[in-house]
């Protein structure tokens, strides 16, 4: 069942674009919904997939090796979520029914490849499915073939080809010492020798490419200009999930299945984290285009991710699992609250907004949602996430470093309260009276992430130990 979650999206794009196009164009949308709410329930429901069926007698056909434990399936559910959102922004914003379709096509490549990343054991499969990943996102944040989006997608690529050859270089290293590229086989490799400078070079060139791929300061050059010149849904997608799946959630996965977590690199792990997540809020804080400001959000809030997981604990690992799923809610909710705000408006300058909220009421309380949640107030999915990893700080030691975060919720909610004066309150500009709520389309999935972020962030407490203690098998390698 493993390797269908990889096959299915390809097999879709492939299907679509067989003869009878014009039929395919209709069913396109229906069939991608149908590929992400099955691929949410297969996660959500206990044996409704995955358990049923041998992994190998499908993964072996194809010489992969698959597995699943709780990271990854908190991994694959926000895939199929935020790419069911995204499905939904896509319909509303590309009007001409050849570039929607064209758009599904690429999604569902993109989300073939992000589950073949969750899934895999081998490093050498890892990088691959890396690979489809970053073109499929290249296409998606030039989609509308405009300057300004290709200049995005242009210093995407440069910096994710340094990336590349990193990673290339470090799994080459790390087949010299092991003789294997799978996950087992090189942890077995470096547990049996001393740290020698191949070993701890190789680790080095890996994580230095996952910084890049994640978008982590002084590594996320290519990150605001990405978010923001790419068109409406691609942002969703590339907020919401990519950067988490192709670089963070690997990041986890390196450190977690092969290197382990040393005095030196929880040491890089908590200084990049904790600099992100203020340099990061800082800029936020200064930004006066709404999605930029998202964009600089996103790598405070990333940076969050590396702090819990920098302390090497299953209390830590669990926050930053946690984190990552409540950012993929609230991030591409707050994406598509800029959506809808500059569909209506035409812009994305915030000073020249104010009392949208009148006008745009779901927009606006949907917005408020996801800003609190984000900057960690009760009883909000985001305050539960970040409590996590701050305890996780401080009972592992890093007590410099809980401080740090305190601070860095502080100056986001210092930046999100500024963003809804600036927009949703304060006085109407009469040229913006007339204004409507964006489509259904958009109001729907703004509307379930709404819910679930209040939902899970009422319930988790429920739930809370037994989650924790399924990352228990995770940091066990």
């Amino acid at each position: 069942m493993h390797a269908l979650l990889i096959l299915a999206p390809f097999l879709g794009s492939f299907i679509l674009n067989l003869p009878f196009r014009k039929v395919n164009k209709r069913l396109s949308f229906g069939v991608c919904a149908a590929l992400f709410l099955l691929q949410m329930a297969v996660i959500l429901i206990p044996d409704f997939g995955l358990n049923k069926i041998n992994p190998a007698a499908l993964a072996n056909i194809f010489n992969f090796d698959l597995g699943v434990d709780a990271l990854s399936k908190v991994m694959l559910f926000c895939i199929g979520l935020v790419a069911l959102v995204t499905l939904c922004t896509n319909s509303l914003f590309l009007k001409d029914s050849d570039d929607k379709f064209n758009f599904i096509n690429v999604l569902l490549i993109a989300v073939s490849g992000m589950n073949g990343i969750v899934l895999a054991k081998d490093i050498f499969s890892l990088y691959v499915f890396l690979e489809i990943t970053a073109v499929a996102s290249f296409i998606l944040i030039a989609f509308n073939r405009e300057e300004l989006g290709l200049e995005g997608a242009f210093k995407y690529i440069l910096l994710s080809s340094i990336a590349t050859v990193l990673m290339i270089a470090g799994i080459a290293l790390f087949f010299l010492v092991s003789g294997s590229t799978h996950f087992a086989a090189i942890h077995s490799a470096l547990l049996a020798q001393d740290k020698s400078l191949l070993i701890n070079l190789a680790i080095a060139l890996f994580v230095s490419a996952l910084f890049i791929k994640g978008g982590l300061m002084p590594f996320h050059g290519w990150l605001p200009d990405a978010y923001s010149s790419a068109p409406a849904a691609s942002s969703v997608f590339l907020a919401g999930i990519v950067t988490k799946a192709a670089g963070v959630y690997v990041l986890i996965r390196i450190l977690v299945s092969i290197a382990g977590f040393s005095l030196t690199l929880k040491s890089v792990l908590l200084f990049v984290g904790a600099f992100s997540a203020i340099i990061g809020a800082i800029a936020a804080l200064t930004q006066t285009d709404f999605k930029r400001m998202l964009s600089y959000s996103s790598i405070s809030q990333i940076g969050y991710i590396i702090l819990g997981v920098g302390t090497g604990t299953v209390l830590g690992l669990a926050g930053a699992a946690l984190h990552i799923f409540n950012h993929a809610v609230f991030k591409s909710l707050l994406f598509m609250n800029s959506a809808a705000v500059e569909k209506a408006l035409g812009t994305r300058d915030i000073s020249k907004m104010g009392g949208l909220g009148s006008q745009m009421p779901v927009t606006g309380l949907t917005s408020v949602l996801g800003s609190l949640s984000c900057a960690g107030i009760p009883p909000l999915a985001g305050f539960w996430s970040k409590l996590i990893i701050i305890i996780a700080l401080w009972s592992a030691g890093f007590k410099t470093y809980a401080v740090i975060a305190i601070l860095g919720s502080v100056l986001t909610l210092a930046y999100f309260l500024s963003l809804q004066r600036s927009v949703f309150f304060g006085k109407l500009n009469a040229e913006f009276k007339n204004i409507k709520e964006a489509g259904f389309s958009l109001l729907f999935p703004m509307i379930l992430l709404g819910v679930i972020t209040l939902g899970v962030g009422i319930f988790l407490p429920l739930v809370l130990d037994k989650f924790i203690l399924s990352f228990n098998a995770v940091l066990g390698g």
